[in-house]
């Protein structure tokens, strides 16, 4: 009898380790996304398992079949053929950011869970319309950042967490690169990216999205008083339609933080700068930190380790929250109600900037 049971939990015990170890069924939305290469470059990993993928421009089908030797029958021109025949766990949304609602209003209702490519959205109202059908159907939609990723960052919130900088007075995130032309992107990524509609406005929606999420995950969730904006476009033979130059003022009542988003930077960057009542940090890079935290105290530059699994790769984060091996906290980047604020933000920047005015939150 002792030998049964022994045996019984074992087999139970290797089921359960089976279970665990089994690969998301991940869908694809969209192939015109820059950024979509990650999915089909990850071939070690063995957390997904590629199902599906959706894309009507059939030249670009033909094109990934080629660059990644991909099984034609993946492909599907009708999303919802696609959802329905695969029945994915995940969809992972890769085509332009006004097209990231009808990606939701498709999977939310199968129960299927969504990771879209910042930001959330292109309105605030297709925001509030995401997070509703996250609720209702009791699926996550999370949106991800390359700064999410990175160690730095986490370091100079954990500081602020524990008391070593202060209140925070004043925040500077610095996003950019030199222009989606000049580093050479894609036909499909550029068009969208420079489209009003699709993607919402040029480098303000491009990189202004990671000041707004980062500096809402820093107040935990807190609103700014007021949004004020700036645009520009330096360049317009090559983006005439949208900005290639953005700064945005967020306001708190004791704080405030500095956005400015770029096409027009002389190398591609992402840093952040946070200044509080007893010391400084930046995050210089993904995994290099200076600060200062007392005032008699020499500044200091740390080099840190790169964040352990899961979180430098957004599809292994994704598949531990569809099997519960993960839970987000509620003001996670990658989560909704940071990312709902981000696109409110985003939209009264845009207003600011065609009006002239400070644009006061709600």
């Amino acid at each position: 009898m002792k030998t049964l049971v022994i045996l019984l939990l074992a087999m139970l015990s290797l089921s359960t380790s089976t279970f665990a170890q089994k690969p998301v069924r991940l869908a694809v939305a969209g192939l015109s996304h820059g950024h979509v290469g990650w999915v089909f470059n990850r071939k070690d990993k063995t957390d997904t398992e590629l199902v599906g993928i959706y894309e009507k421009d059939q030249a670009l089908v033909e094109k990934f079949i080629k660059r990644y030797n991909l099984d034609p029958k993946l492909f599907y021109n009708d999303l919802d053929k696609m959802l329905a025949d695969t029945k994915p766990e995940a969809v992972s949304a890769f085509g332009p950011i006004d097209e990231h609602i009808t990606v939701a209003l498709a999977a939310a209702p199968r129960k299927i869970h969504v990771m879209v490519e910042k930001p959330l959205a292109t309105t605030y109202k297709d925001a509030q319309e995401m997070a509703a059908l996250a609720k209702k159907h009791n699926v996550k939609i999370l949106t991800n950042y390359e700064t999410s990723w990175y160690a730095s960052n986490q370091h100079v919130q954990q500081l602020y967490a524990d008391g070593k900088l202060g209140e925070i007075r004043k925040v500077m995130v610095n996003d950019g690169h030199q222009g989606p032309r000049e580093i050479g992107v894609s036909d499909e990524f550029f068009a969208f990216l420079t489209d009003p509609v699709q993607n919402g406005a040029g480098a303000l929606t491009d990189f202004g999205c990671y000041g707004a999420n980062l500096m809402t995950w820093l107040m935990r969730g807190e609103k700014p008083l007021s949004v004020t904006a700036v645009t520009q476009t330096n360049k317009p033979n090559i983006y005439p339609k949208v900005d290639d130059e953005a700064t945005i003022i967020l306001q708190y009542p004791k704080a405030q933080c500095v956005i400015q988003a770029s096409w027009n930077w002389t190398f591609s960057r992402k840093d952040m700068e946070v200044y509080g009542t007893k010391g400084y940090a930046v995050a210089v890079d993904r995994t290099t930190v200076r600060q200062r935290l007392a005032e008699k105290s020499p500044e200091e530059t740390l080099k840190l380790d790169s964040r352990p699994a899961p979180y430098e790769d957004p599809f292994s984060v994704l598949a531990q929250v569809v099997r519960g091996q993960l839970t987000l906290d509620q003001n996670d980047l990658y989560e909704l109600p940071i990312n709902v604020t981000v696109v409110q933000i985003l939209e009264a920047a845009e207003k600011s900037a065609d009006t002239g005015r400070k644009v006061l939150f709600d």
